[in-house]
């Protein structure tokens, strides 16, 4: 009997580690697989933004262009002294408003301060999901790290080299860093 009572513990005990051991890798793999989410932010951010900024830039550059080109014409046409300069100077403009007209036409929200605040909107976006993917990413890893450090975890823990693993900090140099705000440059 007294056997059957010392299996008994020893397959309860058994079992006891063997969910323990499940729950930390589990733990692990959450983390894992929290830090991967963190990654596809990341890869996005660093994709995206390279991309949003190029498309505004030429986008700006263009309306830039254009806008400088009516300009020029507006004031050839304004200065112009003969007949013939006045109807070259006319013809540039108009051609050049009619450059216009078409962007306008084709393009009527095609507005360099509408790309640059969706440039600001698709950057916060970013950011936000990458702050959600991190802050997953360490409630993943404040759940693994009180299992690998609480008793009875921590005995298993050291048995089977699960051990504390680090929060996603901004560290002291990135930290001091991120108090100044972004600066974007075209």
């Amino acid at each position: 009997m007294v056997i059957l009572i010392v299996i008994g513990v020893l397959v309860l005990i058994i079992f006891w580690v063997i969910s323990l051991y499940n729950t930390l890798v589990r733990l692990r793999n959450r983390r894992e697989n929290a830090f991967a989410d963190i990654d596809v932010q990341l890869r996005q951010r660093h994709d995206l933004i390279p991309q949003l900024v190029e498309t505004v830039k030429g986008y700006a550059a263009h309306e830039k262009d254009l806008l400088l080109k009516i300009t020029e014409a507006r004031t050839a046409a304004m200065s112009a002294t003969t007949i013939d300069g006045k109807i070259a100077a006319e013809q540039q403009l108009s051609g050049a408003l009619q450059g216009l007209k078409v962007q306008v036409e084709a393009y009527p929200d095609l507005k360099a301060n509408q790309n640059f605040l969706q440039l600001q909107e698709e950057l916060s976006d970013i950011e936000n999901k990458l702050a959600a993917a991190r802050r997953f990413f360490n409630a993943a890893t404040t759940e693994y790290n009180t299992s690998v450090e609480a008793f009875p975890g921590n005995l298993i823990a050291k048995n089977f080299g699960f051990k504390r693993e680090i929060m996603f900090d901004l560290g002291t140099d990135t930290r001091k860093q991120m108090e100044e705000p972004p600066k974007i440059q075209f």
